[in-house]
């Protein structure tokens, strides 16, 4: 049979021979078939080594210096002039931080309640503000433990002997008359006095016995400061309307009747559960109040407030704190740094042009000026103060706006405290035990701006 001839290129370029990568390790030549005669091949380097060999120039080894890189050079140059730069400011910043010298004054840590240093006050018509609870010193709303001093709300029918008829109609409760009253301004009215240590419960009218107590404790006439330092490390209360406050008030009122003489609040609070309540307990507040009457008083001008996304303040201790010169007033929340509230006196000629006092109007006339004639920048703030420490229930003042919340009462309504009471079907399991609805301080310090 013959052998077929070889077929013709095809255009095909996979049909073009290769060629052979092999050569001889032995010999020159090959057999006729390809094949290395020894039966032995190696592959054939297809590149050459790009290694030096031989003899070659070698200009870094010649006399003279590198060009300068001036990349690096500007990129390490910016790195230390900026990290002069943040040195002076962190420096300059320190330094203009006031150090002033202070003395301790108080240093209260709870072992027992020292009536050397604490009071209670007793009264019943919420100090202005139209809280619904009776203060009193009954070791069921103020105690000491080894955790500190609790300030505990109650309701009245767990802790008196009154019963549901006697607190909405026909009782009179007298606390002068009881000799616990602590009401001793003798500038106030006969009927102002009254409504402080006095009420009688009345169907008709909706008028009712205060439905809840709590305690309010301060340092009044025993330990005040005029410029210093504050520190509270407390736990707030857990529950539906309470109002923690951590505050002071001037000694005596030497400008006038509040809010002319000041009010500083340290920290404020809500004990509603933050979850359900947008002004819940994971919100402090402070503020300072001043003004020639209550319809003018500006502490809008000067308050603050620090939310947190994660904290609940009713569930650990925290410090707050108070820091007060002549020069400026902050407050603080766990630290000097965060600031809750910062005024500067000094910004402004002094606090009666600062607040616009003289263009309001109070019963058809302008406003007298009670601070001005000190000459001092800071009146009222100006006095010695001392501290309060309470926990209140519910309020007329605005401070638990309407229609937030699931609020039982509102702060036009003729019986507030009446609706706030039949509706305590929606607040009372909220409160839950004694140990988590009060206020629980650990401790209070207090020094006094200059030299011991």
């Amino acid at each position: 049979m013959d052998k077929p001839s070889s077929p013709e290129p095809s255009g095909n370029p996979f049909s073009t021979p290769i060629p052979s990568i092999y050569s001889h390790v032995r010999g020159s030549t090959t057999s006729s078939d390809g094949q290395d005669p020894a039966g032995t091949l190696r592959v054939r380097r297809r590149f050459q080594s790009s290694r030096l060999v031989g003899e070659f120039e070698k200009p870094w080894l010649r006399d003279g210096k590198r060009a300068l890189d001036w990349d690096r050079i500007i990129f390490y140059t910016g790195v230390v002039i900026a990290f002069a730069i943040s040195g002076y400011l962190c420096y300059d910043s320190v330094a203009k931080v006031p150090k002033h010298e202070y003395c301790l004054v108080l240093d209260e840590n709870f072992s027992a309640l020292d009536k050397n240093v604490w009071s209670h006050e007793i009264q019943l018509n919420g100090y202005g503000t139209g809280a619904f609870d009776w203060t009193t010193d009954d070791p069921k709303n103020s105690y000491v433990d080894a955790e500190g001093l609790h300030i505990v709300p109650t309701l009245t029918l767990d802790t008196t002997d009154l019963t549901p008829a006697q607190m909405m109609d026909g009782y009179v409760l007298n606390l002068t008359r009881d000799g616990t009253c602590t009401t001793k301004d003798q500038r106030l009215s006969d009927l102002s006095q009254i409504s402080r240590c006095a009420v009688r419960s009345n169907a008709t009218s909706g008028q009712i016995i205060n439905p809840v107590r709590s305690a309010r404790l301060t340092t009044a006439g025993k330990k005040t400061i005029k410029y210093g330092r504050v520190e509270v490390v407390a736990k707030l209360p857990k529950g539906d309307w309470l109002w923690p406050a951590i505050w002071m008030m001037p000694q005596d009122s030497m400008y006038g009747e509040w809010p002319a003489s000041g009010e500083i609040d340290i920290a404020e609070s809500r004990g509603n559960d933050a979850e359900t309540y947008p002004l819940g307990n994971n919100i402090v507040g402070s503020a300072m109040h001043w003004g020639t009457v209550y319809t003018n008083d500006a502490y809008k001008l000067s308050q603050g407030e620090w939310g947190a996304q994660r904290t609940k303040y009713a569930d650990d201790f925290h410090t707050f704190g108070l820091e007060w010169s002549e020069d400026y007033l902050f407050t603080w929340l766990d630290g000097r740094l965060r600031q809750v509230l910062y005024f500067n006196f000094n910004k402004n000629k002094n606090m009666w042009t600062y607040g616009k006092f003289a263009s309001t109007n109070v019963n058809g006339s302008a406003p007298e000026d009670p601070w001005s004639h000190t000459g001092r920048k800071n009146t009222p703030f100006d006095q010695p103060f001392y501290l309060i420490l309470n926990v209140a229930v519910g309020a007329t003042n605005g401070y638990f706006p309407d229609e937030v919340g699931n609020k039982p009462w509102t702060d036009d309504s003729e019986t507030p405290m009446r609706d706030f009471w039949l509706g305590n079907a929606t607040w009372r399991s909220s409160w839950g035990e004694p140990d988590t609805r009060g206020m629980v301080v650990k401790s209070v310090r207090m020094w006094q701006e200059g030299a011991c």
